[in-house]
Order: C-alpha cells, then sequence, then structure tokens
C-alpha cells in the first residue's frame, strides 16, 4: 500500500515550444501521445506516480487555460487536484504554492516532484529510486536530486557533481553547471564525477517551504500571507491576485544552487528529457538509413537521418535530404536542418508576430 504521507507534484503548465508545430499553445507537448501508444506524456507521467504515490495524493500544477485538457486527460482525480496557474512563473513559484497547499493538508508530506513530459524505459528501477528517495528525505532536512548516468557529453542538460557519499546510492552535491559546451560535457563525462540533472526532487514540505522563505524571501512574500487559507474556498482567489508578481525563478537557480543541504541520488533507468525533435530522433526507430518517420506514412529516396513529423494520413515522399526536420500539424508546415532547431524559438517568435497568434 502506498505511503499516505507521499505526495507527487506534476508540473504540466509549459508550452513546449521547441516541439512546434507539433505542441501549440492550445495543446502543448505534455497533452500529446508521440509514440502512439495511446498515452500522452501527462497521462504516462500520471501511470508510473500512480503506482507508488496514492492517487488523491498526485497534484497537476498547470496554466489555468489548460484546465479542460487536464480533466479530459485524467479522469481519475478530483478537481481539487489540479492547481491552475493564473500565469507562468516558472518552477520555483509553481513548486511553492502546490508546497504550501500540500501543507496544508499533510504538514508531514513528503514530495516528489516531476516534470509532465519525461519519458522512463525502466520504470522498475525509476520507481524504486523514487521510493528510496523519500524515504531519505522523510525525517531529514535534505532536498534531494536525482542524477542521470550519462552515456553522451550531452549539451542540452545541467550537471551535478558529486561530493562524498551519503548512504547507499546517495551523495551530497558539491557544483551544479548549467548547460556546458561540448569541450566541457566531454570533459564531465571522462572525470566520472558528473550527472546529469533530471530536473526530478524529492523533499520533506517543512524543508523545501524553510527553503523557499530563507533563499527566496521575495517568492515567500507573495504566498506566505495565503498559508492560512490554503486549502479552503478562498485559495484560488488568493493565488490569481499574489501569484502573477511571484518572480520568474527555476527552483534549479533560485534554490538547489545555492541551498547547503542538497543530495543526489544516482540513477541509470532510461531517461531522457523529452525537451526536443532531436530527442525525439534519438529515442525512435530509425530505418537502415537513419530516417524517423512519426505518424504518417512515407516513401523515402536517397535520404539519411531526417525526422519526419506529419498527421497520420499524409504521405510524405522527400529525396537527397539529409539531416532535416519536416514536421506539419495543423496550419504549419516546418523544414529546417536538424541541427538548427535551436532556431524554432525564434521561428515561433516571428510567426507570432508577423502573422498571428493562429499559428502558435
Amino acid at each position: 500500500m502506498a505511503n499516505k504521507d507521499n505526495y507527487c507534484i506534476i508540473m504540466g503548465g509549459g508550452i513546449g515550444s521547441r516541439f512546434w508545430p507539433f505542441s501549440r499553445k492550445t495543446m502543448p507537448k505534455q497533452f500529446l501521445d508521440f509514440f502512439g501508444t495511446g498515452r500522452s506524456l501527462l497521462q504516462q507521467t500520471f501511470d508510473r506516480f500512480q503506482k507508488v504515490i496514492p492517487t488523491e495524493n498526485i497534484l497537476i500544477v498547470t496554466n489555468a487555460i489548460y484546465a479542460d485538457l487536464v480533466k479530459e486527460q485524467l479522469p481519475a482525480i478530483d478537481e481539487k487536484q489540479i492547481l491552475l496557474e493564473p500565469t507562468r512563473r516558472n518552477t520555483a513559484p509553481c513548486i511553492a504554492w502546490a508546497s504550501y497547499h500540500i501543507q496544508a493538508l499533510n504538514p508531514n508530506a513528503n514530495i516528489v516532484v516531476a516534470p509532465s513530459d519525461h519519458l522512463i524505459l525502466k520504470e522498475d528501477e525509476f520507481l524504486s529510486a523514487i521510493e528510496n528517495g523519500l524515504d531519505f528525505v522523510a525525517n531529514s532536512e535534505k532536498l534531494l536530486t536525482l542524477g542521470i548516468k550519462p552515456n553522451r557529453p550531452e549539451t542540452g542538460y545541467g550537471y551535478i557533481q558529486i561530493a562524498e557519499p551519503a548512504g547507499e546510492n546517495f551523495y551530497k552535491v558539491k557544483t551544479f553547471t548549467e548547460k556546458p559546451e561540448l569541450e566541457l560535457a566531454k570533459v564531465f563525462i571522462e572525470s566520472g564525477e558528473f550527472y546529469w540533472n533530471s530536473g526530478l526532487f524529492m523533499w520533506n514540505v517543512n524543508t523545501i517551504l524553510k527553503a523557499v522563505e530563507t533563499l527566496l524571501p521575495e517568492l515567500a512574500s507573495k504566498l506566505l500571507p495565503g498559508k492560512g487559507i490554503y486549502g479552503t474556498g478562498k485559495e484560488t482567489a488568493f493565488i490569481e491576485e499574489n501569484f502573477p508578481a511571484c518572480p520568474n525563478v527555476s527552483v534549479d537557480f533560485g534554490i538547489m544552487e545555492k541551498a547547503d543541504n542538497v543530495y543526489v541520488s544516482l540513477g541509470d533507468f532510461g531517461w531522457s528529457d523529452l525537451g526536443t525533435w532531436s530527442s525525439l530522433y534519438d529515442l525512435s526507430e530509425k530505418d537502415n538509413n537513419g530516417n524517423v518517420t512519426l505518424k504518417c506514412n512515407s516513401l523515402i529516396y536517397d535520404s539519411q537521418n531526417n525526422i519526419i513529423a506529419l498527421p497520420k494520413e499524409k504521405l510524405v515522399v522527400i529525396e537527397g535530404l539529409e539531416n532535416f526536420l519536416i514536421a506539419e500539424s495543423d496550419n504549419v508546415l516546418l523544414i529546417c536542418p536538424k541541427d538548427k532547431e535551436y532556431a524554432i524559438r525564434k521561428f515561433v517568435n516571428d510567426a507570432q508576430i508577423q502573422m498571428g497568434e493562429e499559428f502558435i
């Protein structure tokens, strides 16, 4: 039986602009089924944590415009388990609000925080790491993150450098490093001291809120006055008034990189942050020439290492292309070199300014 003191916060409010045009403002990537499994990334995340966290203890924090999507995709949860942000304010405000809400429900709560768009291939190993991590933080003032053993010098992930051991498979964190240049990433891999930062966190509710109030007092000042009304009928009105004034800061930058009680649990459970088309390409089945076709039909000639994603009723015919991204959704067709996908955010911004919201 799942521990009634264990809670899960699933963060599902992002736009996923790096997956444009598949990921759109009205239907971002966490609500999409990329692999044809019949379950969206959000649903897969919920299914995963439901195996170790009581269903009633799983909270979804998302933008208010996605309320109906969450209710439609997760009918098993009560409406009270959906926390609706009136505006986007990064991960620290999201986590702080959800933690104050949980503390009002259970002052002994232990919390795992997870993005809604990660892929986990070795689920049993992952869930074991979550249960061990929650036990680790239950009776100590420790902030815990999951570190992933790297298998390549990836420049798209942050890195964690480990220090001394703090138990079986737990280590004190020495440093955090944001996304490095390739040469530095190679040094990290060779050293054996660095692990990918998964963006998955565990802590006791009182530990994280103490960290918020100590390290981000400007954030706490916006949310702490509502302490007596979290979990009541007045919470929504308080958040609508105060949340937009919260600083736009990530929990990594605002807390994890500054706190002195940060630890890491190391794992290798087939984890991937589905943040880019390249990450999706790496995870997908390829033909003999390294081409990936998602959902649609394709005829491919003299072409290598492309990723093609069109609506399932479409047929795409390509010849003589190498290392290209070809993606169509609704009223947008994107064709660009795979190694130029970093420009997608610029494409989105330009399309919004020059063409209008209907293309975003």
